[in-house]
């Protein structure tokens, strides 16, 4: 448990991030941000959820946008 002490994503779960990224910003800047489908046709939690729990590259941008989001957000 130590390790996550200073992980911002430690107990965020997936679902949590799409949210509250698609509360900020819209489906349609995040798929400016990160061009796939999941995000630029027909958009969807559940569609997004499906794709990036399958694609590792995906979801890591996804992360990266979320800690991005996170940094603006405190300061």
């Amino acid at each position: 448990m130590e390790q996550q002490k200073n992980n911002p994503l430690h107990g965020i779960t997936l679902e949590q991030m799409i949210i509250e990224l698609h509360k900020h910003y819209g489906w349609e800047y995040m798929g400016y941000q990160i061009n796939i489908r999941c995000f630029t046709h027909n958009p969807s939690v559940k569609s997004s959820l499906r794709f990036l729990r399958r694609t590792p590259w995906a979801r890591s941008k996804v992360e990266t946008l979320y800690l991005n989001f996170l940094q603006k957000n405190r300061s």
